[in-house]
């Protein structure tokens, strides 16, 4: 490779670097729109709105490819349908545990997620996890617990919520990986959000209620700047490779912490933030461990779970 060309291919990843960071700003803030209204709109309502931009998005992405036909076209329909499955539960639950969990601390908790991903793989991809990522597993966890001792997070139902989160999303992610051995990504997301349109809306009508133009307003931002979050993502994949760019997702911690802070007037206390970051390093661990045994991400695995 000649100097010109890894240049330009540094100057590549750094763009994708770039473009996925702003995205899981723009993600970060939605969560933070998220808690503000689910204290007055129904968590499935909104849910439904925000598939009905992303479904559009993905129906966009599957006409560019071809006819939707060949797009639909899988070898695996089980396990693409129960990934849009997945990941609709996981944002009901994700935005249930908005209405009483503080904001920093459910973020916090569903970061678990990666640490879920290495133990669902074993019996479901079939994977061997050693010594060293089985014992940063258990660190990440010992710091989850640390968050909702006595003294830190009630552990109620609204914790139960965010853990359930993190768990549907860690499903997700190990049958992205499932998938992606005979699928393409544009087939996935397809999947995702045709899947994620039909379940959302069928549930979502029967919790329909009028919104005022101020909530209306913010129901629209989260609907727009979901689809131009994950075209970002999508650029950024193009860039850069998604083992490269999935540990930045946990730069949506600190935005969630500062959110918390200067929008919920919530802070979260230092013997929990040592947890958070006890989960984010064990997390980082495991991702750097399975760079190292070559453990394939799926595009789709780099996106933040929650849209």
């Amino acid at each position: 490779m000649t100097d010109s060309a890894a240049g330009a291919r540094h100057d590549n990843v750094g763009r994708g670097i770039f473009l996925a960071l702003v995205a899981i700003l723009i993600f970060a803030t939605q969560d933070a729109m998220s808690k503000f209204l689910v204290q007055s709109v129904s968590p499935f309502q909104m849910t439904m709105m925000r598939f009905w931009a992303f479904g559009a998005f993905s129906a966009f992405l599957a006409l560019r490819q071809g006819s939707v036909r060949e797009t639909l076209r899988t070898r695996q329909p089980v396990a693409q349908v129960a990934r849009g499955a997945l990941l609709i539960a996981d944002i009901w639950m994700y935005v249930l545990a908005l209405k009483t969990v503080p904001l920093a601390a459910v973020q916090s908790i569903t970061l678990v997620y990666p640490l879920l991903v290495t133990l669902f793989a074993i019996p479901l991809l079939g994977e061997t996890v050693g010594v060293f990522r089985a014992t940063a597993v258990a660190v990440g966890f010992i710091g989850a617990l640390i968050i909702v001792r006595p003294g830190g997070v009630p552990l109620d139902l609204g914790v139960l919520y965010a853990v359930g989160s993190g768990a549907c999303y860690g499903l997700y992610i190990v049958l992205t990986r499932k998938v992606s051995a005979t699928d393409s990504a544009t087939t996935s997301m397809a999947y995702v959000g045709l899947v994620g349109l039909v379940i959302s809306t069928a549930v979502g009508v029967f919790f329909w209620a009028p919104l005022d133009l101020n909530t209306a307003l913010l129901i629209g931002y989260i609907m727009v700047t979901g689809v131009v979050a994950h075209g970002m993502m999508i650029v950024a994949l193009g860039l850069a490779p998604a083992s490269t760019l999935q540990p930045f997702n946990y730069t949506s911690l600190p935005w969630s912490i500062l959110f918390a802070y200067v929008i919920f007037h919530e802070w979260i206390d230092p013997i929990s933030l040592l947890g958070a970051g006890i989960i984010v390093a064990a997390g980082l661990v495991v991702m750097a461990r399975e760079r190292i045994k070559k453990v394939p991400t799926a595009a789709e695995a780099a996106l933040p779970g929650k849209e």
